[in-house]
């Protein structure tokens, strides 16, 4: 099947209606019947204003993090037309994919 990778880039403390802006995406994204969504935290990066965000034993609220989907074209024409009626401002990557699934479901 043909699609595309989404993934969107922001930090543990980003927040969208009271949530933390990823698990926000993810529990939207289930909410609106997509394939999965995985949400990765990372221990540092930096974004388009070059100020370096890392997780810290001791503070976590600048942890960047990740949340990764793959949809087929329609649903993330979809996803995208919710995010700006939603008002989200959020960086991501869209790219290209195949993607099936192997092997007998359990």
């Amino acid at each position: 099947m043909q699609g595309y990778q989404l993934t969107f880039f922001t930090e543990q403390n980003k927040r969208h209606r009271g949530k933390p802006l990823a698990d926000w995406l993810v529990h939207l994204a289930e909410e609106m019947g997509l394939r999965g969504a995985t949400l990765i935290p990372a221990a540092e990066g930096f974004g388009r204003h070059r100020r370096l965000h890392s997780a810290h034993f001791f503070e976590l609220a600048d942890q960047p993090v990740e949340v990764v989907m793959v949809t087929t074209q329609d649903e993330a024409e979809r996803l995208f037309e919710r995010l700006r009626a939603e008002g989200v401002q959020l960086f991501y990557v869209k790219t290209s994919v195949e993607f099936g699934m192997l092997g007998e479901a359990s």
